[in-house]
């Protein structure tokens, strides 16, 4: 069986999944159920500073994006940081951090971007036995209006400032979430190095309004007749994520920062991608809020059986795997030739493929009389779109063209260089090499 207990800068769990800072870790209550389903860890709901009280919303706190089977595709939340009190969340963590010392509890905290305020509130955090703190540079919504989460988190000189306050008044790992709502992610993932950050965690919530109704006029989810942008986040942002992560994993200036992955994950191989990107462990919300915290035995086995599979001992042996295949553009293969082909025995007639490449691509697929779809060799330019519409797994596939063939499309004879890629004059490891 594969191991898989993590040491995520130094904080120890049985396995690489956490939940994030969330409505699902905002209480004692939850956080223990979500300890004994198996989840590795828990960052507790975001901590304020004491002062005027927090004020959420009694309206809809969630707008929801479906899929056409009314799967669950994306959250937009308007919903801010806590609104129990500072005491009270301190307390809870102390107990539950006593009862669980095998898992990670991170506390995430958010005060105005005062040195003051962070001096205040860390060591009473650190009075808690919690295993380090998150600070929360990402929240778009509510408390961006007053100055933090986001906007703290799209100035670079800002995170630097306040990751080392909190490295100078709190001596256990400082992780470093991240806004999406932002040009260039390695920029502010720089600064947090810079400023002693032992890890970064993203993506936190996207910037959204998911709907408007059209009776009312008002933007999803609707207070009083009213709606304001929240945060997005489930399924549909994983791509995002993705690719945030990696940017910061292969970034010169970022290479080898400690990532812990959010944005998506709802199945073991989200995870398995987040980690083959550079994360070395996962953070978990809209999955479980739309499952339930027993969904961990499902991420916990999965990800245990495919590391079986693949020959993998632990997480770590396959943290960062995919990072050197990820590219710029223009030192793609310009020579890799592949062309479409359909699985008669699979098609089911559907024509969604012929439909898509017809009327907006290549017309590379033909059909006849008796709808029978083939693939038009000299049209093909291997875009995918065929794949992507079928709805049959499979039953579709891009077959490369071996060397010395002659493509269909262009008459040319397929070139062999893609089959030595690492002597490519477009590879950049083999300019780098000259």
């Amino acid at each position: 069986m594969a191991d898989l207990t993590t040491d995520f800068v130094g904080i120890k769990s049985p396995n690489p999944f956490w939940l994030a800072s969330a409505p699902p870790t905002d209480k004692e209550y939850n956080v223990r159920r979500a300890f004994e389903a198996g989840w590795g860890g828990v960052v507790w709901k975001t901590l304020g500073a004491e002062g005027p009280p927090v004020v959420n919303v009694n309206g809809p706190r969630y707008g929801a994006i479906y899929g056409a089977d009314r799967r669950l595709l994306g959250l937009n939340n308007i919903e801010l940081i806590t609104d129990r009190p500072l005491e009270v969340n301190l307390e809870e963590m102390a107990r539950v951090k006593a009862d669980y010392p095998d898992r990670a509890l991170i506390a995430s905290i958010m005060v105005p971007c005062e040195e003051e305020a962070w001096k205040a509130i860390l060591p009473r955090v650190a009075e808690t036995g919690a295993d380090g703190i998150e600070l929360n540079f990402g929240c778009p919504h509510g408390m961006s209006e007053r100055g933090m989460g986001s906007a703290v988190g799209q100035v670079p000189e800002y995170i630097e400032m306040v990751t080392r306050w909190c490295k100078q008044y709190y001596d256990r790992p400082v992780i470093v979430k991240l806004t999406p709502n932002i040009t260039d992610i390695r920029k502010p993932a720089t600064a947090a190095r810079n400023g002693g950050a032992d890890a970064v965690s993203l993506i936190n919530t996207i910037n959204s309004i998911t709907s408007v109704n059209l009776d009312t006029f008002s933007p999803e989810p609707s207070i009083d007749g009213k709606g304001s942008h929240g945060g997005y986040c489930g399924p549909a942002v994983k791509p995002i994520a993705l690719s945030m992560v990696s940017e910061i994993a292969r970034n010169p200036e970022t290479h080898g920062l400690p990532i812990s992955g959010i944005g998506g994950v709802t199945t073991w191989r989200d995870a398995a991608e987040f980690i083959a990107l550079g994360a070395g462990n996962v953070q978990v919300c809209t999955a479980a809020m739309t499952y339930g915290f027993r969904i961990v035995e499902e991420l916990t086995r999965g990800l245990s059986q495919w590391m079986d599979e693949k020959g993998y001992a632990s997480v770590s042996d396959f943290v960062g795997m995919a990072v050197p295949n990820v590219t710029d553009w223009q030192y793609l293969n310009l020579n890799y030739v592949a062309k479409a082909k359909i699985d008669q025995d699979k098609c089911i007639s559907c024509g969604r493929c012929y439909a898509a490449c017809e009327d907006t691509s290549h017309q590379a697929i033909s059909m006849s009389p008796d709808r029978v779809f083939e693939v038009i060799d000299e049209e093909c330019v291997a875009c995918n779109l065929c794949v992507d519409v079928c709805p049959v797994e499979d039953c579709i596939s891009m077959v490369p063209m071996t060397p010395g063939e002659v493509d269909p499309r262009t008459g040319k004879t397929v070139e062999a260089d893609y089959a030595n890629w690492t002597m490519h004059p477009n590879n950049p490891m083999a300019r780098a090499a000259e």
